[in-house]
């Protein structure tokens, strides 16, 4: 799944784009270019969604060339 997949299928999960972006505190545009792909998910956000969605959609889908591996658990 490529990010862009990602968000959308949190999008999906969460009822709307709106609904994501209500829940995450920004702009509908902004999940809308996430969804687009042509604005990277920040790894921040990448957390928050994959909390948001009870990890159906994971940190490393929404942000795979993030160094997930070397943060401190």
């Amino acid at each position: 799944m490529s990010p862009a997949e990602a968000v959308l299928e949190a999008s999906r999960l969460l009822g709307s784009q709106a609904e994501l972006a209500r829940r995450l505190n920004v702009r509908t545009p902004t999940v809308s270019q996430w969804c687009s792909g042509s604005r990277p998910v920040p790894a921040a956000r990448a957390l928050q969604i994959e909390v948001l969605t009870c990890r159906a959609v994971t940190r490393v889908d929404l942000c795979p060339t993030f160094p997930w591996g070397d943060m401190a658990a």
